[in-house]
């Protein structure tokens, strides 16, 4: 019997954002895609569902203009143009100013449902795009041709690669048998949303605090999100308070240059842990955003390193294919493994640190936050150094291959 051609190039498994940017680059450059979520169809809703923001680096923002996203979401993004951090009690602010190093700013803040509408919106235009809903993974099994995903309704789709982008728990990791390593923080972070009578400059504030960093970051309409990072006993007292006392604490905390503020909407709490997979890839098969790494958001990037996969995926599998290369081609797909390990771990390794050196409250830590921040303010060096890693764009990154 002979074989039919696969309907697909690629399926991609998981719906959210790196999954939906993901089929948005991909369609953008004329693959055919399907992309399986399990979740239901989403209703298009302005009520603010899960509290979260996202910061997307200059770097994810360049991808998202290459797949024609940008466009359906600038209106509702904030730019960030400063960055401000302070230790503690300390006087001493370390200050970032986005004009010491060109003209982009370092990033920009939209909230979580806006981007992921957005991302449907593009989705829709594209003819070589389907997105199938409420669609549960229950199996997979691999040939020499494709990769076969069978879903619990007994429906099964075949493509010559997956990519599975199904977040932290992912069920596809896990059908593959790729192990993970990691640790919990035993930090949570108490997520919600302000608005305040003075504006805030599109600066964003971390404040570094024994419990974890305080994190305020500007967003459109004058408001701010608000990232509280406490201890875990702390965080759930703090969800258990009622709306006034809340607020209250609240007010302390944020900086005074705000004013007053008004809490707007719901409070939600998510536990903080670190968990990295032992490998990314497997026979025609690969791991792209939470579903390979999930990292402490001290310095703001989880979606940014799942951006940056998709961004190296995208231009390998468009080499690959201008070559007349097999799309799950192991070299292809390891030398994305390698590549996107070693930026993954650099990031994965400087947020814990960060968040071991700053969330605590010992004397001798302490003097050597504060001489490491004063160290960085004066040297121009390590000052750029930090604000092209806040943009997405550091010396510790690695180039993509463009010979193979």
């Amino acid at each position: 019997m002979r074989r039919t051609s696969p309907k697909f190039d690629i399926i991609i498994v998981g719906g959210s954002h790196t999954g939906l940017s993901l089929a948005a680059g991909l369609g953008a450059v004329g693959f055919r895609v399907l992309c399986l979520e399990r979740s239901p169809r989403p209703k298009v809703s302005k009520v603010l569902r899960d509290g979260r923001t996202l910061a997307l680096s200059h770097r994810s923002v360049e991808f998202l203009k290459s797949a024609d996203v940008w466009s359906l979401l600038q209106s509702q993004t904030c730019p960030i143009l400063d960055i401000r951090v302070a230790d503690q009690d300390s006087s001493f602010t370390l200050d970032f100013d986005h004009t010491e190093i060109g003209t982009h700013p370092f990033g920009y803040i939209i909230e979580n449902d806006l981007f992921k509408q957005g991302l449907e919106k593009r989705l829709r235009r594209l003819s070589n795009v389907s997105i199938i809903y409420d669609a549960t993974v229950e199996d997979m099994a691999v040939d020499s041709v494709q990769r076969t995903i069978f879903l619990k309704d007994g429906r099964r789709f075949s493509a010559p690669l997956v990519i599975a982008a199904d977040g932290r728990l992912s069920k596809c990791r896990s059908l593959i048998g790729i192990e993970t390593y990691g640790w919990n923080y035993h930090q949570t972070a108490v997520v919600c949303t302000i608005a305040h009578d003075r504006p805030h400059h599109n600066v964003a504030v971390e404040h570094f605090l024994p419990g974890g960093p305080f994190a305020t970051l500007p967003m459109t309409h004058q408001r701010s999100s608000i990232v509280w990072t406490e201890t875990t006993k702390s965080a759930t007292a703090l969800m258990a308070l009622s709306d006034k006392e809340f607020m209250g604490f609240l007010q302390e905390k944020v900086e005074p240059y705000l004013g007053n503020i008004k809490w707007l909407g719901a409070r939600f709490s998510y536990p903080l842990t670190l968990q990295h997979a032992k490998q990314y890839t497997a026979e025609r098969f690969v791991l792209v955003g939470d579903a390979a790494h999930g990292i402490h958001p001290i310095a703001g990037q989880g979606l940014n390193l799942g951006m940056g996969d998709i961004d190296y995926l995208v231009k390998e599998l468009l080499s690959a294919r201008r070559l007349g290369l097999d799309l799950g081609d192991i070299s292809i797909l390891r030398r994305y493994e390698k590549t996107r390990k070693i930026d993954n771990g650099n990031m994965v390794l400087m947020t814990d640190l960060l968040d071991r050196l700053f969330s605590n409250a010992h004397p001798t830590l302490q003097a050597l936050r504060r001489f490491g921040l004063g160290t960085v303010q004066r040297w121009p060096g390590l000052r750029h150094f930090f604000m092209r890693t806040a943009m997405g764009d550091t010396p510790m990154k690695t180039k993509r291959s463009t010979t193979h």
